[in-house]
């Protein structure tokens, strides 16, 4: 479906990234079947992460983000939003839920021209 869901974490550490991943996937866990990380540390509660939505964890390759395609697509679109070294303090989780539901609102041509949002209701 394309869909994509972001969160503004107040730290790196890997407790905190673990709990906002499963809090952001729990409502889609029926859909969430693998989960490809890379090799941050803040990612070393993969095993709680991948128990808690019954799914399979894989990691990316060092300096692989090729494998990870779709998240790097993903990622430079939140950065029409959100540029590249913003102090992420000042900007709000209102603001944020805002971007992401644009960027769920975008059609997309793998999806026959129809928006992530829609395509998953």
């Amino acid at each position: 479906s394309k869909l994509y869901l972001v969160k503004r974490v107040h730290s790196k550490e890997a407790d905190v990234v673990k709990d906002a991943i499963i809090e952001m996937l729990m409502p889609y866990k029926a859909h969430v079947h693998k989960i490809t990380f890379d090799n941050g540390g803040e990612f070393a509660g993969h095993e709680s992460i991948a128990a808690a939505l019954d799914a399979k964890a894989y990691f990316a390759h060092p300096y692989s983000s090729w494998e990870r395609g779709l998240n790097e697509n993903f990622n430079g679109l939140l950065r029409q939003y959100v540029p590249k070294g913003t102090d992420l303090r000042q900007v709000s989780d209102e603001y944020i839920e805002q971007a992401q539901t644009r960027i769920n609102l975008r059609p997309r041509k793998c999806l026959e021209f129809r928006q992530p949002k829609v395509f998953f209701d």
